[in-house]
């Protein structure tokens, strides 16, 4: 993946371009799966979406979206500024991979 730093800011350039074949996305925002229980990825994506912001002169913050947090910890990322989680193992039960 991509992390916070010069790469992160270059990818949001150019994502966010209006340069083919760019011009056909929607930059909304920036999404982490972090390891279980590492709450800190939160923090970093948050300072990372406020890198993006600046750099990109997007204004508020809030102006991308973040994604993170999975049902074992959505209630932290909401806590944490999430806009979107996903918890399809809480709605739909753990995935069986024995049927490959």
């Amino acid at each position: 993946g991509v992390k916070a730093g010069d790469e992160l800011l270059k990818l949001a350039e150019m994502v966010n371009s209006s340069e083919d074949p760019f011009d056909r996305l929607n930059f909304v925002g920036l999404m982490t799966i972090g390891a279980p229980g590492d709450i800190g990825a939160f923090d970093k994506l948050k300072a990372a979406r406020a890198q993006v912001v600046r750099h990109l002169g997007l204004g508020e913050e809030d102006a991308l979206k973040l994604s993170m947090g999975m049902s074992g910890d959505f209630e932290q990322a909401i806590e944490h500024g999430s806009n979107v989680i996903r918890v399809g193992s809480t709605i739909f039960g753990a995935r069986d991979y024995s049927k490959k």
